[in-house]
């Protein structure tokens, strides 16, 4: 059985806006949030982009640690049975301007993230994004595997995939 290269990954994970972010706090333990996340212009190196406030806890965890992972999942919509496929990515997160083109350009491609931009303007608190600056291995289960196929090689639904060297950030 093949499994999906990087750029079947890469257009699943663009379609998506929700995953589950893992930062690390100052006792060495996991605090993990959902977010709405964005991904970099494909003209861009990869990376995801989380916008959020600047006093988050999680903004706090990444400026003291700056390891972190953000996991996409695949839930089944109508086989609610049937596991979600999910992508990991693990890396290094940056703590960047709101005003940043890239992220920008992230939550204006689909219409939950532009309502977060929408009111900036109209927030207490400073905005920022979160980048995710990923490593060159994404860990999959069953993304951009037919149902079909899970039932029959189940032993094959966990895999990698690379992110290619012209894309890394």
């Amino acid at each position: 059985m093949d499994t999906p290269g990087f750029e079947q990954v890469e257009a699943a994970v663009r379609r998506k806006t929700f995953g589950v972010f893992t930062t690390i706090d100052p006792n060495g333990r996991p605090h993990s949030t959902g977010v709405l996340y964005g991904v970099a212009p494909p003209t861009s190196p990869f990376a995801l982009f989380v916008l959020t406030l600047a006093g988050y806890v999680k903004v706090r965890n990444v400026r003291a640690n700056p390891n972190t992972s953000l996991v996409v999942t695949f839930p089944h919509r109508v086989l609610s049975f049937v596991p979600a496929s999910c992508a990991t990515f693990r890396g290094r997160t940056e703590v960047v301007a709101a005003t940043d083109p890239d992220g920008l350009w992230a939550f204006r491609q689909q219409r939950i993230l532009r309502d977060n931009l929408a009111v900036l303007d109209r927030l207490d608190e400073p905005a920022v994004f979160l980048k995710l600056i990923p490593d060159p291995k994404v860990l999959c289960y069953g993304v951009g595997i037919p149902l079909r196929q899970m039932r029959k090689h189940r032993e094959h639904l966990d895999y990698r995939v690379f992110i290619p060297a012209e894309r890394r950030g």
